[in-house]
């Protein structure tokens, strides 16, 4: 049975709530370099789907800070779905490394290919937009929304947390997404439904905030029922989430006399699919690996460089790193030299620049930000 609608000042929600919540974006919307504001939408600019779609992704479990100069620094390399399209997969790794969660990337490549090969046109239906790799439910939304105009319950977890509190709802999450998609569903009008669905995510985002929201200036603030009853905070309510395992394994951070530092691919699915890595024990998210010098991938003066510690989406890892000068060996297979003028530019995730960073410190930065040492 669908969930019914509290009363509202307006038998129709949608009259309630949506002309609120446009008129309030209007005039506060935020400035983002993948979205076109309101101002332009009324002079005819259409929003370009290659960039809402490229946005979106990059967004998925990131924030909108760390995402914009990525998002700047992909436009300048491939303009369009048919450049990224003709990409090299390893320059879209390495372009897309330290922004974390990497079958974003994969995906992502695998979508332009999809695309370009169709044509060069994203389709413009939720249905078409789901059956391209690595778009969801959220994002075949958001896309069919923003950049088709085309109504769509578009439910992040910035309009999860409005809805739960405009509506009271003491489901917990995720258990609650169907019950919000059903009332959200009942608020997105036919007109300017894209312009609705940044506009809740930007209320959000800067109004509707996890902690201390800013309640005396939402624009739907006599319409909460959370805020009626005095407890925004309380919602969305959530499930208990279950402890992170803990994992270990060790790091080996081989260095060239002239600088060099011994790494290698990662298999192309998995953990860090496609990413580079210095060679590391074979610890996984449900599995420890060797912590020890002994357990290197070939012998030599291996030194402890201290540990470093990170943190996935389903376990935390404790990497022991070490270090060994290397004058000559049999380059292992599968495993390349990378200068060191060249390292900051390797496709490699945040653990490894940790590791390496471990082992020698402002090496994965680029050089002209490493201010040489003063001798002694």
């Amino acid at each position: 049975m669908a969930p019914q609608a509290p009363s509202r000042k307006s038998a129709d929600p949608t009259q309630a709530i949506a002309p609120q919540l446009l008129a309030w974006y209007d005039a506060n919307h935020r400035e983002l370099p993948w979205r076109i504001a309101p101002r332009e939408l009324a002079k005819g600019v259409r929003p370009d789907p290659y960039r809402v779609w490229l946005s979106e992704i990059m967004l998925q479990q990131t924030t909108v800070e760390a995402v914009k100069p990525y998002f700047r620094a992909f436009l300048k390399k491939w303009p369009d779905v048919s450049a990224l399209a003709a990409a090299d997969n390893e320059d879209v790794m390495k372009a897309w490394a330290g922004l974390g969660y990497y079958s974003r990337a994969r995906n992502l490549k695998a979508c332009a290919n999809a695309v370009a090969a169709g044509g060069g046109a994203f389709p413009d239906t939720e249905t078409d937009l789901r059956a391209l790799p690595g778009i969801g439910p959220y994002t075949a939304a958001a896309i069919a929304s923003i950049a088709f105009n085309r109504p769509a319950a578009v439910m992040d977890g910035n309009v999860e947390r409005v809805m739960s509190r405009l509506y009271e709802i003491a489901t917990p999450l995720p258990e609650a997404k169907p019950e919000i998609r059903a009332l959200l569903e009942t608020l997105v009008p036919n007109d300017r439904p894209g312009d609705f669905a940044q506009a809740m995510m930007d209320l959000g985002a800067t109004v509707c905030t996890p902690r201390r929201p800013r309640c005396m200036l939402c624009p739907l603030r006599d319409d909460c029922l959370a805020l009626a009853h005095g407890d925004p905070e309380f919602y969305p309510v959530k499930a208990a989430k279950a402890e992170k395992p803990a994992r270990r394994g060790a790091a080996f951070v081989a260095v060239r006399p002239d600088g060099a530092v011994l790494l290698r691919k990662r298999p192309e699915k998995g953990l860090l699919g496609g990413m580079t890595e210095v060679p590391t024990t074979g610890w996984t998210a449900r599995q420890d690996g060797a912590t020890e010098s002994d357990a290197a991938p070939f012998p030599a003066n291996w030194q402890k460089a201290g540990n470093i510690t990170h943190i996935f989406t389903h376990f935390s890892l404790e990497l022991h790193v070490f270090r060994a000068e290397i004058h000559q060996i049999a380059t292992p297979n599968d495993h390349f030299w990378a200068a060191a003028d060249d390292l900051h530019g390797e496709a490699l995730p945040t653990v490894m620049k940790k590791a390496i960073e471990a082992a020698i410190p402002g090496a994965t930065r680029k050089p002209h930000s490493i201010r040489p040492k003063r001798p002694k």
